[in-house]
């Protein structure tokens, strides 16, 4: 393996860990539809190192949706493209569009469905408990 090989593989080994880490695991992805997310950041949070912050930009595609889950942490998005539907326990339903921002607290069952014709694309910062997935999957 030339030099160039192994400097790819170890940086693909990395991205890919780096991924599976931020994401979550499969099974909690398992209901989603459509969707995408790429980890921009990643650190403690500064005040309460027992706390992660983390930020991903988001796609939802046509007819997409997270499918319902929840967080252990809040989460805070900001739209930049598209409408999403917002279904939430307890909530009515809701949508939004290009510069509105949203927040989902704690535990808070929910799920994103985009409403559109085009992709949704969101900015998404969550602060959550370190060492826990960000997003667990909720059966119907």
């Amino acid at each position: 393996m030339t030099h160039t090989s192994r400097k790819f593989s170890g940086v693909f080994a990395v991205t890919l860990a780096v991924l599976v880490t931020v994401l979550a695991s499969p099974v909690a992805w398992a209901q989603a539809s459509g969707m995408s997310a790429k980890p921009l950041l990643r650190t403690s949070l500064s005040d309460d190192t027992s706390k992660d912050t983390v930020m991903l930009a988001v796609e939802i595609a046509a007819g997409g949706t997270t499918g319902r889950h929840f967080h252990h942490g809040d989460e805070y998005a900001f739209v930049l493209q598209g409408t999403l539907e917002l279904v939430a326990a307890g909530r009515e339903t809701r949508r939004v569009t290009v510069g509105d921002a949203f927040h989902n607290p704690r535990g808070l069952i929910h799920e994103a469905k985009n409403a559109g014709d085009t992709p949704v694309r969101l900015h998404i910062v969550f602060v959550v408990d370190k060492g826990k997935p960000i997003i667990e999957s909720v059966a119907k």
